[in-house]
């Protein structure tokens, strides 16, 4: 049988009480290393409890961006799950309202405080 296709797709929020620095745009800087573990440790347990939980594989942090207020940074992320016809089809509507319910309205993710019109999934 053939291996079931990884599929990816993205997934963009805003967190409101990390301010960005340089520092943040360098995958190699220890600030972003630190800042991606966490956004892991927040974000993987949410994912494996969503519709997609039992085909989820992981999401791999792209970006931290500055937005238009200083004081926020922007996270942009691809996330892989394995497309199998036995498994629960990915659906973003569904992803996007389940983490919306887990993370209270978009509102919290761990000791992050999110904008609560930034979350995207596949935007």
């Amino acid at each position: 049988p053939l291996a079931p296709a990884v599929k990816n797709f993205t997934l963009n929020f805003t967190i409101t009480n990390l301010q960005f620095t340089a520092d943040l745009q360098k995958p190699n800087s220890r600030r972003f290393k630190s800042t991606e573990k966490v956004m892991y440790h927040y974000v993987d347990p949410l994912l494996q409890r969503s519709s997609i939980g039992p085909a989820y594989i992981g999401c791999k942090v792209t970006a931290f961006r500055p937005t238009k207020n200083r004081d926020d940074t922007g996270v942009d992320a691809t996330c892989s799950y394995r497309d199998e016809p036995s498994e629960t089809k990915f659906n973003r509507t569904t992803v996007y309202r389940e983490m919306s319910k887990m993370t209270n309205g978009i509102t919290k993710l761990g000791h992050y405080s999110l904008n609560s019109q930034s979350l995207y999934v596949n935007g």
